[in-house]
């Protein structure tokens, strides 16, 4: 099944063209890289597959549905930047994404937490950067979502924190699921996924499977994104 369809899908800020006609189709059950530089348009793909933006031209759809309150129901969105009140704590995070959410798993939720040691009654506000990032990707992947939406999901945790990030990531989706990842930290991530998109200026240059990738250029999926995008 498809689970993310964009079909000519344009964005502009002004006569900034953020997206140019991206066409790109994601099927279920796969964990893919959407990997560029800054300013690519990765965060602007995200922000409209998640309902945030609505798009200049063009269309994306969400299960077959245009984004909506239905597809809300469908997608978890991890944000690039803490998005919490900084005055709760884990536990009353948890309760408030189980009545957010109907697709929240708030066993899965304090199991990941316990198992990163995370103090439940300790505000966000007294937590380190690497630690509220943990948090927020736990309610994220607590929910039973049929697309996970992950910007810059590793960038701020130290190297081991994100391996357990990556585990938790692979662990905790449901084979009929998407995983689509924004990030730059490529070397980190590739293990992990099945497909990768390079985007540059809005546009889609590579949309492969990484064994493709691997095979055709004899290189790692970060190898050969730093040959594309080679200043």
């Amino acid at each position: 099944m498809e689970t993310l369809v964009c079909d000519g899908l344009c964005k502009y800020y002004g006569n900034v063209k953020a997206l140019d006609r991206v066409d790109l189709t994601l099927e279920e059950g796969k964990i893919v890289g959407l990997l560029g530089p800054n300013g690519s348009g990765k965060t602007t793909l995200i922000k409209l597959a998640s309902r945030l933006l609505v798009p200049s031209g063009g269309s994306v759809r969400i299960c077959g549905e245009t984004p909506s309150e239905i597809t809300k129901a469908m997608v978890s969105y991890l944000p690039d930047r803490n998005y919490l009140p900084e005055y709760m704590n884990s536990e009353e995070l948890v309760g408030m994404y189980k009545d957010f959410f109907a697709d929240f798993d708030e066993q899965r939720a304090y199991q990941m937490l316990d198992s990163l040691s995370i103090d439940l009654k300790m505000p966000l506000r007294k937590m380190s950067k690497g630690t509220k990032e943990k948090v927020q990707l736990i309610l994220t992947m607590s929910r039973r979502a049929k697309l996970y939406l992950l910007d810059e999901p590793i960038a701020g945790v130290d190297p081991a924190a994100r391996d357990y990030i990556l585990r938790t990531i692979i662990s905790n989706y449901d084979e009929t699921a998407t995983v689509l990842i924004s990030t730059h930290l490529i070397a980190d991530v590739e293990n992990v996924l099945d497909e990768a998109v390079f985007l540059k200026e809005g546009k889609i240059v590579l949309h492969q499977s990484v064994d493709e990738i691997k095979e055709n250029t004899g290189k790692s999926v970060d190898e050969y994104f730093r040959e594309v995008f080679r200043c």
